[in-house]
């Protein structure tokens, strides 16, 4: 259910690109967008790993330097059937953890030194599954994939500014279309993020499943949950928004509307979901 609903989302996006393009600028404006997005996406997506753990001070470790987390994400790799990822420790006591990577065969885990503290070695191993989940569904490439799509959206958005200031010869050909120009300026890059941030949820849920399914226990990653909520409250990390939704617990806070914009859904239906994996067949 979650891969179909990331794939309408993703079919939803390119539906707004395509009819932002043709607004615009037809077919054309939309591959120029795409292509022009496409390049800066591509650059963040082959690098992701090492700009956000340089952003984050995390440092690599090896086994005798962190002899629990190693272990646990090594043994829980082997369950997974997944290359061994580099190992990463953030000197942080806001209790959270990442994955980043653009594959299977180069891929990090990285956790900060307060989850370690917080969390019993059988909800760390429920935590760091949920990571490897996300390098198993190959959640960085669909991440990256929606960003490239929502930021062509956006920079159209941009042209159609532009546009409306200096004017449009395509719209003199048509006779002009303001509504699809106030169109293209507000509502098509708002429904974009919107959707961009409902794929991210999307996929939360999904490593969630994943990881439940690879320890065999989901209320590991339950209890896990539980204290990193409060956790993060009582800590808050000073996080940069664009690499939010990288977290397996959101360390941005908002309320109401604000919600629409989340990149991950709410800790109490996660929680309820991983219960009811729970209660039913064992893994």
């Amino acid at each position: 259910m979650n891969f179909l609903k990331t794939t309408m989302l993703l079919a939803a996006l390119t539906a707004i690109l395509v009819f932002a393009g043709d607004a615009l600028g037809g077919r054309g404006g939309a591959t120029t967008a795409l292509v022009f997005a496409g390049i800066m996406n591509f650059g963040a997506y082959w690098f992701s790993d090492k700009i956000v753990l340089m952003m984050y001070g995390a440092k690599q470790v090896a086994e005798a330097d962190a002899p629990e987390l190693y272990s646990v994400t090594r043994d829980l790799a082997m369950k997974a059937g997944l290359p061994m990822p580099k190992v990463y420790i953030m000197e942080n006591d806001t209790p959270n953890a990442f994955a980043t990577g653009r594959n299977p065969s180069h891929a990090a885990v990285a956790a900060t030194t307060g989850i370690m503290r917080l969390l019993s070695r059988e909800e760390l191993s429920g935590v760091m599954a949920h990571e490897l989940a996300h390098i198993q569904n190959r959640d960085i490439l669909i991440s990256t994939i929606s960003a490239t799509i929502a930021g062509a959206i956006s920079y159209l958005a941009t042209m159609a500014q532009w546009a409306a200031m200096f004017g449009n010869s395509r719209d003199g050909e048509r006779g002009g279309n303001p509504i699809a120009l106030i169109v293209m300026m507000i509502v098509a890059p708002l429904a974009a993020m919107i959707i961009q941030m409902a794929i991210s949820r999307s996929r939360e849920y999904g490593a969630d499943e994943g990881g439940a399914r690879i320890t065999g226990n989901p209320l590991s990653l339950a209890n896990a949950l539980r204290k990193l909520e409060r956790g993060n409250n009582a800590f808050p990390m000073a996080a940069n928004q664009a690499t939010a939704h990288m977290f397996i617990v959101n360390p941005l806070r908002g309320g109401g509307l604000l919600k629409l914009f989340s990149t991950h859904p709410p800790v109490e239906e996660r929680i309820k979901r991983l219960e009811a994996m729970a209660g039913g067949p064992r893994f």
